[in-house]
């Protein structure tokens, strides 16, 4: 692909040699002219200052298809407290919203904030890098969040509001600097894993029992989180390009693909046999033995992500995982009282 002489001089977020390694590393992924387009534009909105927020974007800044992970993780914290959920409807459906449109709404519209110079390489059409929302307008949707979360918490339990205000801090060490743990793969990824899975999972517990869940349960929490440390590392697979720009050293960046996709099937694996282990030492065989029949349906998935990491990432992380969710609720189910 041929590069025009102009097409890095307007990039004022970037020193030179972020330039000269976007260059090469544009080159390498064949990226196309109207794309490089997106990215310059991109990389002049995501510090301009001045006022705009456009409400059409305002839910493509929460980013509802991450949503799912957290309520899922909150439904099996609730279900492993062994308490009727039909009784308990309301608690169950305010909780939901907190882990989903509120708390993991919250946490990404912070990133998007902190990673507009990465998505402006990454992803030029996010509402930040567009243009759609300004850099100091999307603390007005982040704020608006945080707040109405903190008032559903209450509602819920005063136990659920702390796990609240620990969640927010959660959201910004891991996106906010200095601490920034996004910026390192093996710290960031641990932080996502146990706030979408771990703290949501306590969530429901919480608000179910409105103490401290019991030890199974407290026990698959932290296992299922460390285990989503994988699913982390699939998803960084997306953000290569911007993340060796920003120096952003993700698993991908730092182990290669490869060994990235090695650890990310090792680390889930690891977690749903300790998961079966637990099921098995309870006596819950039906549980263990589905538990470990969703485990052996991955391996051929994880096969085919081993042999072709760079193509098979995404796909792994939009199917592959599934299986892994469903054992957490296999798990919440085995462990009831």
């Amino acid at each position: 692909m041929s590069m025009s002489s102009t097409t890095f001089e307007s990039l004022p977020a970037l020193s030179e040699d972020a330039k000269a390694i976007l260059q090469l590393e544009i080159q390498r992924a064949g990226i196309d002219e109207e794309r490089l387009r997106k990215i310059q534009i991109a990389l002049q909105n995501v510090n301009r200052e001045g006022w705009r927020l456009d409400v059409r974007a305002i839910p493509r800044l929460m980013k509802p298809v991450t949503w799912f992970p957290p309520m899922w993780a909150f439904l099996c914290g609730a279900v492993a407290t062994g308490a009727d959920l039909i009784e308990n409807w309301h608690i169950v459906l305010a909780g939901l919203i907190l882990a989903g449109p509120l708390m993991c709404a919250m946490s990404q519209t912070m990133n998007d904030y902190f990673d507009r110079e990465v998505d402006a390489i990454n992803e030029p059409d996010r509402p930040i890098p567009s243009g759609l929302i300004s850099k100091s307008a999307s603390w007005i949707v982040t704020l608006t969040l945080i707040g109405l979360a903190f008032l559903l918490s209450y509602w819920i339990h005063p136990y659920v509001l702390l796990i609240s205000v620990i969640s927010v801090l959660m959201s910004f060490v891991y996106s906010a600097p200095p601490l920034r743990a996004k910026n390192n793969g093996w710290f960031g990824n641990l932080v996502v894993g146990l706030a979408y899975e771990g703290v949501a999972w306590l969530t429901g517990g919480f608000a179910l029992t409105k103490g401290i869940p019991h030890a199974e349960s407290l026990a698959l929490a932290l296992i299922f989180s460390l285990g989503a440390h994988g699913i982390m590392t699939l998803n960084d697979f997306k953000s290569v390009v911007g993340d060796k720009i920003r120096n952003v050293k993700s698993i991908p960046v730092q182990l290669g693909e490869k060994r990235a996709v090695l650890l990310a099937c090792a680390v889930m694996n690891a977690a749903q046999v300790t998961a079966i282990a637990i099921l098995f030492v309870k006596t819950q065989y039906i549980a263990a033995v589905i538990a470990l029949v969703l485990l052996f349906i991955q391996q051929p998935m994880q096969s085919l992500l081993i042999r072709e990491p760079k193509e098979r990432a995404i796909w792994y992380n939009s199917f592959g995982t599934l299986l892994y969710v469903l054992s957490m609720m296999v798990g919440a189910i085995g462990v009831r009282p």
